[in-house]
């Protein structure tokens, strides 16, 4: 059997309390008596109180969750995710504490118990979906957390950081709509829960699944209603996950349409670079120059050419951690919206004359 605090109080003759105290508050002993106590645990294979109770006796864990409906390996992978979870890294970093993963599984009934079992003192919800079952969860838990998105229905006691997404799309789309392209693409992941690769039918953005999906979708469509391109008229393209190759796949055969669209506007910068990494593929100049956005301008999106909309990722991810661990006194500073700015390079350019 595995050693216990027990078995190392009655090897030294002390109280369970003393021994204890020889880990967790070392200046309650002579340097003598911990030095027998740690040794009789030495000898016994005793590793010390366990971590997870202790953490539970003082009241706080020592760590954050950044709650995200991702598999774990988006987080190291994505270009957009790295960056916020720099900033929300630096944070804790400065607040002495750690942060821990918790990426939701696709199962409610699995993804609620890694909610409710996660050992954090608060969460940052960060780019999630169907998030207000996982909300309710949090507040049942009776712990803090700060979402990525302004939310509808936020109390004035919530706090989150995020970007007006729908305006952001409009200022994108506009420029694009500006340069006199009618037949557009719009390209996003997260359009339904189980969307097909390629091109859905939807009746409007307001049945898109993700909250900021939604937005973007949103505003690019305002855009275009006010110059007569109504949603019917837009081709909405769905890709399985964000990233290069989803964006490859989801365009495959949309440029081949009887009248292809002349303009992609995408909801983000990696899915934007498949569309640029499909054009390059094609054989030959068998396609007429197609305008080309994304969103957030990673480090990449300068490198390919790519406009795009500028949001900072990095603060976002710090601001959000704050919030979190400093919560301000005053709770409208715990709404907090970030500026965002229209990068326009060479992927764009006015619509091709037939």
């Amino acid at each position: 059997m595995r050693p216990t605090l027990q078995a190392v109080a009655e090897a030294v003759g002390v109280s369970r309390s003393t021994v204890s105290n020889a880990y967790s508050r070392p200046d309650q002993l002579s340097a003598a008596l911990r030095e027998r106590i740690l040794d009789a645990a030495r000898q016994l294979g005793y590793p010390g109180p366990n971590p997870t109770a202790r953490s539970l006796r003082r009241g706080f864990v020592g760590s954050i969750g950044v709650l995200f409906t991702s598999q774990l390996s988006y987080a190291f992978t994505d270009p957009f995710a790295v960056r916020f979870l720099a900033g929300v890294g630096g944070a804790a970093e400065r607040h002495g504490t750690s942060m821990l993963l918790v990426p939701l599984p696709p199962a409610q009934t699995d993804a609620r118990r890694a909610v409710e079992n996660a050992a954090v003192d608060g969460f940052c919800v960060y780019c999630a979906a169907d998030e207000e079952w996982a909300l309710d969860v949090i507040r049942e838990r009776g712990l803090p957390f700060v979402t990525t998105a302004a939310r509808e229905d936020a109390g004035p006691d919530d706090r989150f950081v995020g970007i007006d997404e729908r305006a952001a799309a409009h200022r994108i789309a506009a420029h694009v709509a500006g340069l006199g392209h009618r037949r557009v693409a719009l390209l996003a992941d997260a359009v339904l829960p189980d969307a097909s690769t390629g091109p859905v039918t939807l009746a409007g953005a307001d049945e898109v699944w993700h909250p900021t999906t939604r937005d973007r979708l949103a505003g690019f469509a305002d855009a275009f209603a006010e110059v007569g391109v109504d949603w019917g008229k837009l081709t909405l393209v769905s890709a399985a996950g964000n990233s290069r190759v989803a964006g490859v796949a989801a365009v495959a055969g949309l440029f081949d349409m009887p009248a292809p669209p002349t303009a992609v506007l995408a909801g983000s910068d990696v899915l934007a670079l498949g569309v640029l990494d499909a054009l390059a593929q094609r054989p030959g100049n068998t396609n007429p120059p197609v305008s080309v956005t994304g969103f957030d301008d990673i480090p990449e999106a300068a490198t390919a050419g790519l406009t795009t909309v500028r949001q900072p990722a990095e603060e976002k991810g710090r601001i959000a951690a704050e919030l979190l661990l400093d919560p301000p006194t005053d709770p409208a500073a715990g709404h907090v919206l970030l500026p965002t700015a229209l990068i326009v390079r060479s992927s764009t350019g006015p619509v091709p004359r037939s």
